[in-house]
């Protein structure tokens, strides 16, 4: 007759067990102090920008420089809103950033279930020329781009600020990945129902696919509001500028009013943190499905 002998893993001593649990108390804080570090280095520009703001001009270049304003004034807030035309620069800006968004997001995700869902011959060449594309930088195309809109008669106009911006590759890639990890049985039950692929698409994927949606829309929003550049360059009347471009009206050879500058970036800065703080739900969700298979 034989017998098993188990052997009970030996108890482990009260020291360790001190040890091990003084060790997870510092991991925890060491780690505590690390996001309290981050963020405070994440907020403190814009603690900065929003006290520039309210600052006089004395107090602008008072020696010790100081975190909040000594005294406080409007006059930066006074300068944007009666020096510019300001409800003209917020709605070119919401119709640029909102208008441009909607748009991208449409053919993106066109173009997205196209590489993702259907199948035909060159589909991963063009994936990867659109993945090309990341790495060319949009300044470098910004003189053909402006060449082709003079010749159109669209500088200065809602379309010339809209319709080069209406694609990216990354939201392709983004949707594309995403697209990728939904069940390929949804397509074929719609099919043998009758769908074409396009009604697969607008009834079926897009629904499925509203975080990356979100995300997407989210993030090319806020490039857009923020965007200087390409505003600048399309738009050379202040009717048709944006309120980030137009904020170069308060430097000149003359000087800077940094307090009407920092008073311009807070009040453009307020609906990206709205719409940030609506959609964040659906941003991270999003942002942790999109590439999963």
């Amino acid at each position: 007759m034989t017998t098993s002998e188990t052997t009970a893993p030996a108890a482990v001593p009260a020291r360790v067990q001190d040890a091990l649990r003084v060790l997870r108390h510092v991991v925890r804080y060491a780690a505590w102090a690390v996001l309290a570090v981050a963020a405070a280095a994440t907020v403190l520009p814009f603690i900065w920008m929003v006290g520039v703001s309210l600052r006089t001009p004395a107090d602008l270049y008072a020696d010790p420089a100081r975190l909040w304003p000594g005294q406080w004034s409007l006059a930066g807030f006074h300068a944007v809103l009666t020096q510019l035309p300001f409800a003209r620069l917020v709605l070119n800006t919401f119709v640029f950033a909102g208008g441009t968004t909607v748009l991208l997001v449409f053919l993106d995700s066109l173009a997205g279930y196209a590489l993702a869902r259907l199948r035909f011959r060159g589909r991963q060449a063009i994936f990867l020329v659109i993945l090309a594309t990341l790495m060319v930088p949009f300044q470098i195309t910004i003189i053909p781009v402006f060449l082709t809109l003079f010749d159109l008669g669209w500088l200065n106009t809602f379309e010339g600020l809209i319709i080069p911006r209406a694609t990216s590759a990354l939201g392709i890639f983004m949707l594309r990945q995403f697209f990728r990890t939904l069940p390929r049985e949804l397509d074929d039950a719609a099919h043998i129902d009758g769908a074409n692929s396009f009604q697969v698409y607008w009834r079926i994927i897009l629904p499925l696919a509203r975080p990356a949606l979100v995300s997407l829309f989210v993030i090319q929003f806020m490039a857009l509001w923020n965007d200087f550049l390409w505003p600048l360059v399309v738009s050379s009347t202040i009717d048709m500028r944006t309120l980030p471009s137009a904020l170069t009206l308060f430097s000149s050879q003359s000087g800077v009013d940094h307090a009407a500058l920092m008073a311009g970036a807070a009040i453009s800065l307020a609906p990206l943190a709205v719409a940030f703080l609506l959609a964040q739900r659906f941003f991270v969700q999003g942002i942790a499905t999109t590439g999963l298979k």
